[in-house]
């Protein structure tokens, strides 16, 4: 499965710059239909702290959705004002939530 290379930068990679965002549509690798049905038994949330990053502007996962996931989880929950791509939009919100989840368990 891919994403429509169209419609990718706007529902993918929103804020991120539009010819970046083309070549991320363009390096698309597909995943596996069957993906959603994995199944895992003990998911480490339950037993090891997490951490969360919602992205606010995200087409892909609602917002709401995120917070539910991360309160699921019990996990320390932060917002960006970002796309799903984040990590390359935002890549200083991405570090920050890894610092302080190291500081949290060393």
């Amino acid at each position: 499965m891919f994403l429509d290379k169209e419609k990718f930068p706007a529902s993918f990679a929103g804020d991120v710059a539009p010819d970046l965002a083309a070549f991320m549509a363009d390096a698309q690798v597909p995943w596996g239909v069957e993906a959603p049905g994995g199944e895992i038994t003990e998911p480490a949330w339950r037993s090891k702290p997490s951490s969360y990053l919602v992205t606010t502007e995200d087409l892909m996962i609602p917002p709401d959705a995120q917070r539910f996931m991360a309160k699921r989880a019990n996990a320390t929950a932060v917002e960006a004002a970002a796309s799903h791509s984040v990590y390359i939009s935002q890549p200083e919100a991405v570090v920050a939530l890894i610092e302080t989840a190291i500081k949290t368990v060393s």
